[in-house]
């Protein structure tokens, strides 16, 4: 398997967790959402981290970013840099509306024996041999067909970030109908503190009852408790958040269900993660 689709694999694993569970979240925090004109630019942090949008464990990867124009057409990642605790990029906003960045990654985690042995599918890899590498992951195709006890999951998370020049525009967030994806009521960049906002989320196009929602705000190293909510989606898929302050706020979505995309798969986690700027009224 390719260097790169192992670290999609592990970054995925990553993302899918719960905010509880996981200790280390992905994120992308823009220098801000709202730029004025076309001759702005956003510079984006790019990392995984315990306390949010302070980078001090390891740097997200930059060759999965992808940035979708206001006219949904790709768009350009430049100046990007990886350091040690965070990576970094510029996107130059050159044509009016709201601009879409982020990265979508899957793979296939879980696990199978061979004559009483598990062995994993997916994830970190194997232990480390006597030379201090890390085998690489298995993937489905390196399951036997004597194999038992085969468990296999799909993993897929979707991590954007939205901002906008000049007036806001939807072109963007236009469903592609497959996995976990945001359908926003409110627009993600018109958020004010004190005002309930509305995001619709979507599974396979379609709205998505009782979806898991954790919203964090940023800050925590700077404060004693987290202030995470735990939320839940509504019949009709829409998640209401009101903002008791301004700031940048983390929102994780996550989801399960029995589908599977290939043989031996029998379902599948998605995760959903944003970065929302909210301003004062």
């Amino acid at each position: 398997m390719p260097r790169f689709a192992r670290r999609l694999i592990v970054a995925a694993a990553l993302l899918s967790l719960p905010a509880a569970v996981s200790a280390h979240r992905l994120w992308m925090l823009p220098s801000g959402t709202v730029f004025s004109g076309t001759t702005s630019w956003v510079t984006v942090d790019f990392a995984a981290s315990n306390d949010l949008f302070y980078a001090d464990h390891q740097p997200g990867r930059l060759e999965g970013v992808k940035v979708w124009q206001p006219d949904g057409s790709p768009g350009r990642v430049q100046n990007g840099a990886t350091g040690r605790y965070r990576s970094v990029f510029d996107v130059q906003l050159d044509k009016a509306g709201t601009w879409k960045i982020g990265t979508e990654m899957s793979g296939v985690q879980g696990s199978f024996k061979v004559n009483g042995e598990e062995r994993r599918v997916g994830g970190r890899g194997g232990p480390p041999g006597p030379d201090g590498v890390r085998r690489p992951p298995l993937t489905v195709a390196d399951i036997p067909a004597d194999a038992t006890d085969v468990t296999l999951t799909d993993v897929s998370t979707r991590n954007e970030i939205f901002v906008t020049a000049g007036e806001p525009t939807r072109t963007v967030f236009k469903p592609t109908g497959k996995g976990l994806e945001l359908d926003p009521v409110t627009h993600p960049d018109e958020l004010v503190a004190g005002e309930t906002a509305r995001f619709r989320f979507l599974i396979d196009g379609r709205p998505a009852p009782g979806i898991k929602v954790t919203v964090v705000p940023g800050g925590k190293r700077y404060r004693d408790a987290e202030g995470a909510r735990e939320l839940t989606t509504g019949a009709d898929g829409v998640l209401a958040v009101d903002w008791p302050a301004a700031g940048m706020y983390w929102l994780n979505a996550t989801a399960e269900d029995a589908k599977g995309s290939a043989p031996r798969v029998t379902g599948r986690r998605m995760g959903y993660i944003t970065t929302l700027e909210v301003m004062t009224p």
